[in-house]
């Protein structure tokens, strides 16, 4: 068993933090900035074990090597590149064991928001980075279309309980856009309320589920008829479901 702990960076970032239950040892996951981690480590007398990277952008590692600098002890870090002098390269299907082999992580190779994206997920929880948000998913910047909707399909077929533990706290903003292609969406309109609440104490809406996301998301909804011709309407163009539907979903939600 594990606890979870948030800790927010920059404006609206999230740093994982993965604490084993029996012993003060934790993992982190993307620390983009290492003063709140160091923070955390400190106030909760923590020790850190290993760094976990989904991919190469700034606000996801820009904090590692300070931590090992700081904390002047061997650290492993896992990333899909060796994106530093110590990095451990993690490979599709690999599975990580962290704390005396009382948790695991697998790894999973998704393409599409960079091209050396990975995610590391169990059947309880999924730390997808930039990959999936609650109610969007990442730009594409350096993969295509394609591999954004192969990988979203790969995390849909995920069991519906799985926590999705993604990198930013951008909930409003998605559901706003999906608001516009379905306001009648009974599921939507409800999560809706739930976040609002959430966002005015505070909180963060992270983490969602991976059964609540294919109700309200539409990215991971492409191949549904009424997503398809709610965005065919909008758009005023026909649409193949699939991976037409989601190029222009997302190059739509680009210019949103």
């Amino acid at each position: 068993m594990v606890n979870l702990i948030t800790i927010p960076s920059f404006n609206d970032n999230y740093i994982w933090l993965i604490k084993d239950s029996q012993s003060q040892h934790c993992i982190v996951v993307d620390p983009g900035d290492a003063t709140p981690v160091l923070e955390m480590l400190e106030s909760q007398d923590l020790i850190l074990d290993a760094i976990v990277i989904t991919h190469k952008h700034y606000d996801h590692i820009d904090g590692v090597m300070p931590l090992l600098s700081a904390l002047n002890k061997e650290i492993k870090i896992y990333s899909k590149n060796k994106l530093f002098p110590q990095s451990i390269e993690v490979l599709e299907g690999q599975t990580l064991h962290f704390f005396k082999g009382r948790f695991s992580l697998k790894v999973m190779e998704v393409a599409g928001h960079t091209l050396d994206h990975v995610v590391y997920y169990n059947e309880q929880m999924l730390f997808c980075g930039d990959t999936l948000f609650s109610g969007g998913c990442g730009r594409v910047f350096e993969g295509t279309h394609q591999q954004m909707f192969d990988a979203l399909s790969l995390l849909a077929n995920l069991p519906d309980e799985t926590k999705v533990y993604c990198a930013h706290e951008y909930t409003e903003n998605n559901l706003a856009f999906a608001y516009a292609l379905e306001p009648k969406n009974s599921a939507l309109l409800a999560y809706m309320q739930q976040v609002a609440k959430k966002r005015q104490l505070g909180l963060p809406t992270i983490p969602s589920n991976i059964g609540l996301e294919k109700t309200i998301n539409p990215f991971l909804r492409c191949e549904e008829a009424v997503l398809v011709d709610h965005l065919q309407n909008r758009l005023a163009m026909p649409l193949n479901a699939g991976v037409d539907t989601f190029s222009a979903l997302r190059t739509y939600k680009d210019n949103f």
